[in-house]
């Protein structure tokens, strides 16, 4: 596995997320739960970039016709067509056997290293 300086814990943290190029691909690195995830930016649906959606929440389960919001900030939506994966896990929300690709992120003093093969 080899090293590559992606960000600075500050400026993922100030901005929630950033989308850095490392050899020749584009890879999201975002700060959920107090924890640093990384996603390859190609959603496994129609190969949007999935990484720039919106960070948001999700409708809950709930009985018909309540509707319930939560998961605020934990939640990546597609931009194209609104497919909504979860930031902690990276697994579709509806079917938990597509998700998007994950990268190891490594932390050393302030930085924040992709490790890739």
């Amino acid at each position: 596995m080899k090293r590559y300086p992606v960000a600075s814990i500050a400026d993922i943290k100030e901005r929630g997320r950033k989308i850095v190029k490392v050899k020749g691909m584009e890879v999201g690195i975002f700060f959920v739960d107090g924890h640093f995830v990384a996603y390859r930016n190609f959603c496994p649906h129609g190969a949007a970039p999935a990484c720039e959606g919106p960070i948001c929440g999700t409708r809950l389960p709930t009985d018909v016709y309540e509707y319930e919001y939560g998961r605020e900030n934990e939640i990546l939506r597609c931009p194209w067509h609104g497919w909504e994966f979860d930031l902690k896990t990276g697994r579709h929300l509806v079917d938990e056997k597509v998700k998007l690709r994950s990268y190891t992120i490594e932390q050393e003093g302030d930085n924040l290293y992709l490790l890739l093969r």
